[in-house]
């Protein structure tokens, strides 16, 4: 109780003002492109501008914002080299993840898998798009363990944050979460198995279902995806 008391007591205005734009900029609440003001931040947070300002640029370094000098300061837009760059990376740790998931599953790692499947399921019975992609972290970071390779999921969890957005897209307009949990169920069992081939193809399935969701939205929503110039 002591060390959480602790652990609270060392959050910061910055913490408080970095949270709620995160969450609200993945969330798609902040927009590709939307304008947001220091200024006005700050004000709503009853904070100086540093605070806002060192909240920006975490931001910022996560490709989430857009920070020009003398201009304003913008949701930042998709970026198609980013989305290949960040899917390149987290599709060739998550093969060895599955891999090594495959060889070290025991009856623990099972029991892992199938509660978090079942956590899964009991989102999708209240329709809870929000739970659900918590959840899809949740089972990402389960299978790093079942691997022994947690440290693994803190490169995954970077290069997920950077087209998670992307996600919500997909799962708000597409209603395709029954679709990938179907997905987590096949790498799960794949994992079990212990058949390190079928858990990565299954895996590798489970990424590319993206790739339907970029189309659509670069098609419908161009103005949500930087210029070639930019």
């Amino acid at each position: 109780m002591t060390q959480m008391l602790a652990q609270n007591a060392r959050r910061t205005s910055v913490d408080d003002v970095f949270d709620t734009l995160h969450d609200q900029i993945v969330t798609l609440k902040l927009k590709p492109g939307d304008r947001i003001s220091e200024a006005e931040i700050a004000a709503q947070f009853g904070v100086s501008r540093q605070p806002v300002r060192d909240a920006f640029s975490r931001l910022a370094n996560l490709d989430l914002l857009l920070i020009r000098p003398q201009r304003a300061t913008e949701v930042r837009r998709f970026s198609m080299r980013q989305i290949e760059k960040s899917r390149f990376i987290r599709s060739a740790i998550e093969k060895e993840v599955l891999r090594r998931a495959a060889a070290h599953c025991d009856s623990q790692g099972q029991a892992q898998l199938n509660s978090a499947l079942a956590e899964q399921e009991t989102a999708i019975a209240a329709m809870d798009v929000e739970l659900f992609g918590r959840l899809d972290y949740e089972f990402h970071k389960v299978l790093c363990s079942v691997a022994q390779v947690d440290y693994a999921f803190e490169v995954i969890l970077e290069e997920k944050s950077k087209i998670d957005r992307l996600c919500m897209l997909g799962l708000e307009k597409e209603q395709r979460i029954p679709e990938l949990l179907a997905d987590h169920r096949a790498i799960a069992e794949a994992v079990i198995a212990q058949d390190a081939d079928m858990a990565i193809a299954a895996g590798l399935k489970h990424l590319s279902r993206l790739d339907v969701t970029i189309d659509r939205i670069s098609a419908t929503n161009a103005d949500y995806f930087e210029s070639a110039e930019s």
